[in-house]
């Protein structure tokens, strides 16, 4: 494995999570929905441990977690770029659409952060030694809760929108009453949210 593209995905990773954090208390600023608030608190709480996960994980294998590479810098820029979105969405006055506008933002953010902990858990299965203990326990540590920040905040952008024009909606979605944590329990959700319609 490439070390020094693995340091650089670690940083991103570091860097995501770090971004995260922000993302979510703007995204917490801009909505309306208390479920949806409950949620996004969680989740804040989450990424903030995340961060203190993978700055462990730095440590561990000697990397500094303040250190710069090739992809942080990108990775801080996008994270801006999201939480400059939501901010401006909350001063157009529409709160609704504020609420939309975060949920994409946090569907985008929790994309990459969802990325970005597949590859390290590919990463762990290819390290030797304290690497791969390192990586491995943060891994079955986190990933369960990258899969649901992800699968239930699409749902509730794919909801909200669709109350939005006007549609029956199914707030909470269908991904959060039934606990999904895989792309197959979205999919099913998200179908029997089509059905029931």
């Amino acid at each position: 494995m490439e070390k020094t593209q693995f340091q650089d995905l670690l940083l991103q990773s570091l860097e995501h999570e770090m971004g995260g954090v922000k993302v979510y208390e703007t995204a917490l600023q801009c909505v309306v929905n208390s479920d949806l608030r409950e949620e996004w608190e969680k989740y804040l709480e989450q990424t903030k441990h995340h961060v203190e996960v993978l700055t462990e994980v730095c440590s561990r294998l000697g990397l500094d977690p303040q250190g710069d590479s090739p992809g942080r810098p990108i990775v801080r820029s996008l994270g801006e770029a999201l939480v400059q979105a939501m901010t401006t969405a909350r001063g157009g006055g529409n709160r609704n659409a504020a609420q939309i506008v975060a949920a994409e933002c946090v569907v985008l953010a929790e994309t990459k952060d969802h990325l970005d902990w597949e590859l390290l858990g590919k990463c762990a299965e290819k390290l030797k030694g304290e690497e791969a203990k390192a990586v491995r326990e943060a891994y079955d540590e986190i990933e369960d809760e990258e899969d649901e920040h992800l699968y239930h905040t699409k749902g509730w952008c794919r909801e909200l929108w669709i109350e939005s024009l006007g549609m029956k909606a199914i707030l909470p979605p269908p991904e959060e009453e039934k606990h999904v944590k895989s792309a197959i329990a979205a999919a099913r959700a998200e179908k029997s949210a089509a059905k029931s319609r």
